[in-house]
């Protein structure tokens, strides 16, 4: 039996997962990641995560406020960034200040979770990230003891039921490298990532989470406008990612031209460009050298 078409995940936060009828498929997805439950109440809107024309092929994220008054923002990146992490920390910090009311006190700032789902990696080069889900937190810890810093116990209905540091407050940064991934199943989260990766979902696959998803992201069961938008987009983002990859290679050739000039090697510029050393040496007999 063929695999169900899916509609990209991209494509679902921006037009279908806003629907309250389906934050079921978001909780489903957050609580096999962060590993409890979660219970999405509200999307939160901001300058991106509006449904403007604007379609934004580089970057689609949203933002949701969940049980515990914490605010999640979901991205997805399609291409790769400079400065990416610190455009992550501006991001995370300009929903920290938003999430304060003026004139309100400092215990009330938001918990702020940031997930990314990314389809390039950090650097060109890359090799030494064999992960395909990292996760950090800023967590003050002793420097001799190793022992986090305890703020204060947090207590609930006269109760005491957690210790809280600063993990708790500071915000907290998953990033799910989606062309890493090596198509082993262990756990529920797995599923999803192989969604992410391949567009589809098998028949093997047995948690409730991607069984709904599967149901409310199925291709076939748009109706036929949105299948006709769908599938514009979806070659509007080849097209613009193929203009990005053509302008890339361009750059490198220019790179190029101007170290064969400079009187480099064809090893070194393969290195430094990571174009053939035939492509090369094809441009230093163009420029007659």
């Amino acid at each position: 039996m063929p695999a169900k078409k899916l509609v990209r995940f991209d494509w679902a936060m921006k037009y279908i997962l806003r629907n309250k009828a389906n934050f079921d498929v978001l909780e489903a997805f957050l609580s096999n990641l962060l590993k409890e439950e979660i219970k999405v109440l509200d999307i939160l809107e901001s300058e991106s995560n509006q449904e403007a024309e604007n379609r934004k092929f580089n970057r689609v994220d949203l933002k949701c406020k969940d049980s515990q008054g914490r605010q999640i923002i979901i991205e997805i990146q399609n291409q790769r960034e400079a400065d990416y992490l610190q455009r992550l920390l501006w991001g995370t910090s300009k929903a920290v200040v938003e999430g304060l009311q003026l004139g309100s006190r400092y215990s009330e700032v938001v918990k702020v979770i940031s997930i990314s789902i990314l389809y390039h990696t950090i650097r060109v080069d890359e090799k030494e990230n064999t992960d395909f889900i990292y996760y950090g937190t800023a967590e003050l810890v002793g420097l001799h003891t190793k022992k986090p810093l305890v703020l204060h116990d947090a207590v609930s209905k006269n109760e005491k039921v957690a210790i809280v540091t600063s993990k708790d407050v500071f915000p907290e940064y998953y990033m799910i490298y989606v062309e890493k991934f090596q198509d082993m199943i262990d756990e529920a989260i797995d599923e999803w990532v192989y969604f992410f990766k391949h567009g589809e979902i098998r028949e093997d696959f047995k948690s409730p989470g991607i069984l709904l998803a599967a149901k409310k992201l199925d291709y076939l069961m748009m109706s036929e406008e949105e299948r006709r938008a769908y599938d514009g987009y979806i070659a509007y983002l080849g097209q613009e990612l193929g203009i990005l990859d053509s302008a890339k290679e361009e750059g490198k050739i220019e790179v190029a031209k101007e170290m064969l000039k400079e009187g480099d090697s064809v090893e070194k510029i393969s290195r430094v460009t990571k174009l053939t050393l035939d492509t090369i040496r094809k441009l230093a007999k163009d420029l007659d050298l």
